[in-house]
């Protein structure tokens, strides 16, 4: 398969019409629709249902047009590395991350590089840590961002010098808003949702014990703004991670953290004998000074005064 092929096709399933297709692509109709025709004999499969004004992907459709998106992605970063100044430090980084407060600390980092190297673009995926994985492995994102546990054969990586709380999602009007924090026992019968993430890790199976076997969950999410829309709409309580969403002044929802506590470690990580861009190399670079400035901060003897 051509690349050049590859981009007529998103661009047909993107605009799902050939004709505006062909003409976003500043070529004519026939000539897209052969282009297409030629990629499915190539492939022995259907990709489109071909209607009277739109057209939509089949099922192997879909999944080329997922795969199309990453070697197209992926094609054009390793264009805009190979081609950048040997000298000059700009291009692209890529970074993906979990939902997470600690996402403070890729940001004062990227400053500080925005500071001394302008050129430099960045884009951010967010997604969950099976997400953000799978980039890295096939090299779309130069950065992960890890809440919990990194395979360490895999990856390098960075441990920052914060954690993650763990608690409970509830509505203010909920009986368990009283409780002020949460107790495995405190779980039983409740209906629950939790990220996918935790059920795949088993994180929470430790803290919770003999009473894992009793969750009654009803659903999981990889982000949890939706997850809170549902516990807003009644739908149950929600696992999950202490400031992710704002809980104070007039907000009906309330955070309870789980007793006794339980925190996840972030670690930023990337692929182990990775070649990185400039750009790439000057971020673990700040990100790394961004680190040690913290912990210099985090140890130095608070002033004492002195009462007369």
């Amino acid at each position: 398969m051509e690349l050049r092929v590859l981009r007529y096709f998103l661009a047909v399933a993107r605009e799902e019409n050939i004709t505006a297709a062909a003409k976003a692509l500043h070529m004519t109709q026939p000539t897209l629709s052969k282009q297409l025709m030629d990629l499915e004999a190539q492939l022995g499969k259907t990709l489109f249902i071909r209607g009277k004004r739109k057209i939509t992907l089949t099922e192997e459709g879909i999944f080329l047009r997922k795969r199309a998106q990453e070697i197209v992605e992926l094609a054009d970063k390793t264009e805009a590395e190979l081609t950048a100044s040997d000298k000059a430090v700009g291009g692209d980084l890529y970074i993906g991350a979990g939902e997470t407060q600690a996402v403070h600390f890729i940001a004062k980092a990227i400053k500080t590089l925005h500071i001394h190297y302008p050129d430099v673009r960045y884009h951010l995926f967010s997604g969950n840590g099976e997400d953000v994985s799978e980039r890295l492995d096939k090299g779309l994102i130069d950065f992960g961002l890890f809440v919990g546990n990194v395979e360490s054969q895999k990856y390098d990586y960075l441990k920052l010098p914060v954690a993650d709380t763990w608690g409970l999602l509830v509505r203010r009007d909920d009986p368990l808003a009283k409780l002020g924090k949460i107790r495995p026992k405190d779980l039983s019968g409740v209906r629950l949702l939790s990220s996918r993430q935790a059920l795949i890790q088993n994180e929470l199976s430790g803290w919770l014990g003999c009473e894992f076997e009793r969750l009654h969950i009803v659903g999981t999410y990889n982000l949890i703004y939706n997850a809170s829309v549902m516990v807003e709409e009644g739908m149950g309580a929600a696992l999950c991670l202490n400031g992710l969403l704002n809980t104070s002044g007039n907000s009906s929802l309330c955070f309870l953290p789980l007793e006794p506590v339980l925190t996840a470690e972030l670690k930023i990580a990337w692929k182990k004998y990775q070649v990185f861009t400039k750009a790439a190399q000057k971020f673990l670079e700040v990100l790394q000074q961004t680190l040690a400035q913290e912990a210099v901060q985090k140890n130095k003897p608070k002033e004492r005064v002195c009462k007369k």
